[in-house]
Parts: C-alpha cells; sequence; structure tokens
C-alpha cells in the first residue's frame, strides 16, 4: 500500500502542470470530440512508459544522450509550429466556435496525440527514468509504486478531458476560445524555449 500511495503521489507531482500534452487534452475536451480517445491514448502511453522504465529502459536511455538531443530538437520544432498555428487560430473567427466549426478528423486528432505525447524528452526524463529509478528502490514492490503511478495518469488525464466536456457549455463564447488559443500559444513557446536551453 505505501509503495501504491507513492507512486500515485509521484505521478500526480510530475503530470499537474499545464503542458502542451494538458493544454491539447482540455482543448480537446472542450470541443466535445474524441475525448475518450484522446485521454485513452495519454494513459496507455504514460502506463507504458512507466512499464518500461520500471523493467528497467531507463538507465539504457540515461546512457544515451544524443536520443534525447534529437527527441529534444524534433520537439522544439514542433511545439513552435503548434504555437504559431494556435496564435493564427485566435485571430480566426471561424475557428472559435466551441461546438466546432474547425473540426479536427479523428486521424488528425490521434497524430496530434501521439506527437505531443511523445516528442516531449521531459516525457521520458519524467517516466522512464525518473518514475522508472524512484520505482525501483522499493525493490520487490516496484510494480505497486507503477500501479500507483499509472492511477495517477488515468485520474488525471480523465479528470481534465471529461472535466473540460463538462464545462464546455459555460465555455461556448467566441472569446473564451481566441484567450485559450493564445495561452496555449505562450504554453508551447514556453516549453519550446524551456526544451531548448535545458541541459540534460
Amino acid at each position: 500500500m505505501f509503495a501504491l500511495l507513492s507512486g500515485l503521489f509521484t505521478g500526480l507531482s510530475l503530470i499537474i502542470a499545464i503542458g502542451a500534452q494538458n493544454a491539447f487534452v482540455i482543448r480537446q475536451g472542450l470541443t466535445k470530440k474524441y475525448v475518450f480517445t484522446v485521454v485513452a491514448i495519454c494513459t496507455l502511453i504514460d502506463a507504458s512508459l512507466i512499464a518500461l522504465g520500471i523493467a528497467g529502459l531507463g538507465a539504457v536511455i540515461s546512457g544515451l544522450p544524443w536520443l534525447l538531443e534529437v527527441i529534444r530538437w524534433v520537439g522544439v520544432a514542433y511545439l513552435v509550429w503548434f504555437g504559431i498555428k494556435s496564435l493564427i487560430s485566435a485571430t480566426k473567427s471561424q475557428s472559435l466556435d466551441a461546438a466546432g466549426v474547425e473540426s479536427k478528423s479523428a486521424a488528425k486528432v490521434v497524430t496530434t496525440v501521439l506527437v505531443m505525447s511523445l516528442l516531449n524528452p521531459h516525457v521520458y526524463l519524467d517516466t522512464v527514468i525518473f518514475v522508472g529509478g524512484v520505482g525501483n528502490t522499493f525493490g520487490a514492490n516496484r510494480w505497486w509504486f507503477a500501479a500507483g503511478a499509472m492511477l495517477a495518469s488515468l485520474l488525471w488525464f480523465f479528470s481534465i478531458g471529461y472535466g473540460a466536456k463538462a464545462a464546455s457549455g459555460l465555455m461556448s463564447r467566441p472569446i473564451f476560445w481566441k484567450v485559450l488559443d493564445t495561452l496555449i500559444a505562450v504554453v508551447m513557446f514556453s516549453i519550446a524555449i524551456t526544451l531548448a536551453t535545458f541541459k540534460f
């Protein structure tokens, strides 16, 4: 039980932050489209990376700094592009309808959430290396720690995805989408700068 709770709170402490992935989940929840698909993918990716970290992949990745560098710069480029796209979206009234005037296809939504989730080096640092490293200190109970961390991801993503969906009726005015897109752009640029200057 101690290992499970430790994993739960460790997972929550790492995941509760406004980042590219969380911003996308919230925005998708507000559109009420493909919410389950998005939160399920995010949860499964986190669970898979946590499992790999507990199984020992974290030690392997930490020994391949060039891999994190490749992921870093691809991630920076994508985040800058996404930030620019969000700023442009904030200036177009036709894309600000909460009912979804500008509706992405399922394929585009899945592709975006996969890119947001997998092209961020911090995802690997947090889930594979950090959670994997801490979890392995629990010895035989390390998989209970992993279960707690996985539960944190499940609770968080489903909460923000469906929480945003439930609140979407209150956020249907165009000005909300203009502000949201602008904030998302700021977040994307901030994360891109952080990634570009972060020392692994």
